[in-house]
C-alpha cells in the first residue's frame, strides 16, 4: 500500500493494499478503495462509498459528497459505488443517492469523466461512458452503456440516454434520448443515428441499416399517426433486429418523453 505521509485516512477506510492514496488527499470514514486504484493529491473521498479496482482519481475530484437534495437528511441511508477501471479527471464532483431511489448512485466500469464532470444524486452510470469536460447530470439520470456525452452538455432530472447514443456538444437534454440516437444542436434535437458509433464497435451493415429505418418511421415518417402506432409497426417488420427492439423499448419505457428529430421544412 502506498499511502502518502501527509494524506488523510479515516480508521474505518478499508483500503487495498495494493491502492496508491497520494499526497493531501483525504479519504473519509466509510469508504472502502479496490487494488490498483490510485487518488491523486487534494482529491476528497466521502462515504458510505466503495471504489472498485484499477480506478484513477486525479486531483481535486470531490467523490461521495451529500446529495444537493432539499429533502436529503444527515443520517438517512446514502451510498455511492463505482466500478472498477474508470479515469475520474480533475474537479469531477459524484454526490452519493438519497432514499426516493434505492439511497445509490452507481457508476460502472471503464468510463472516462473529464475535468469539471458533475453527476447528482441518484444517478445510475453504465459502462464505456464518455462525459467530455463540464457535462453535468441532474438526480435520477440514467446513461447507458457506450453513451457519449459533449462538452458542457446538460441532462435535466429523471432523463435517460440510451445505449451507444452521441450527445453533441453544449446541448441542453430535457426529453429521454433512445438507443442509437445522435442529438445536437443549442436548440437540442435527435438528428440521426449513430452510424459512425456503431461501426467502430462492430455493428453489422444491416444492424445500422435497421437503426435506420427505425429512425426514420419515429422521426421522418410521422406526420399523423401516434408513437404508439409506428412502434407497433417496428415490433411487427424489424423483430428480428435486436437493436432496434432497444430502440423501441427506450421509447415505451421512458417516462418523461423521447426528444424530437429535425424541424421539417
Amino acid at each position: 500500500m502506498a499511502i502518502d505521509p501527509s494524506a488523510i485516512i479515516d480508521p474505518s477506510a478499508k483500503v487495498h493494499k495494493d491502492a496508491e492514496i497520494c499526497a493531501y488527499a483525504v479519504i473519509g470514514a466509510n469508504v472502502e478503495i479496490g487494488a490498483g486504484t490510485i487518488v491523486e493529491s487534494h482529491a476528497v473521498i466521502q462515504g458510505p462509498t466503495k471504489i472498485g479496482k484499477n480506478n484513477h482519481i486525479y486531483s481535486f475530484a470531490s467523490i461521495g459528497g451529500d446529495p444537493q437534495d432539499i429533502t436529503y437528511e444527515e443520517g438517512q441511508e446514502s451510498n455511492l459505488v463505482i466500478g472498477d477501471e474508470n479515469l475520474i479527471r480533475e474537479f469531477c464532483t459524484i454526490n452519493r443517492g438519497t432514499e426516493k431511489e434505492k439511497s445509490l448512485t452507481r457508476v460502472g466500469s471503464n468510463n472516462m469523466l473529464m475535468a469539471y464532470v458533475h453527476i447528482a444524486h441518484d444517478c445510475q452510470i453504465g459502462d464505456h461512458v464518455i462525459m467530455s469536460n463540464n457535462a453535468s447530470l441532474a438526480g435520477h439520470v440514467r446513461v447507458h452503456d457506450w453513451a457519449i456525452l459533449g462538452g458542457f452538455t446538460l441532462v435535466k432530472q429523471f432523463c435517460m440516454i440510451g445505449i451507444h447514443t452521441y450527445i453533441g456538444m453544449g446541448c441542453h437534454v430535457n426529453k429521454d434520448i433512445p438507443a442509437y440516437m445522435v442529438a445536437s444542436g443549442t436548440q437540442t434535437r435527435v438528428r440521426s443515428i449513430n452510424a459512425e458509433g456503431m461501426r467502430r464497435r462492430g455493428f453489422s451493415s444491416s444492424s445500422i441499416a435497421s437503426i435506420k429505418r427505425a429512425f426514420k418511421v419515429v422521426y421522418r415518417e410521422s406526420t399523423g399517426r401516434l408513437l404508439d402506432q409506428m412502434l407497433k409497426e417496428l415490433e411487427e417488420s424489424e423483430s428480428d433486429s435486436p437493436e432496434v427492439m432497444q430502440f423501441v423499448n427506450c421509447i415505451r419505457g421512458s417516462k418523461v418523453g423521447i426528444m424530437r428529430g429535425p424541424v421539417e421544412e
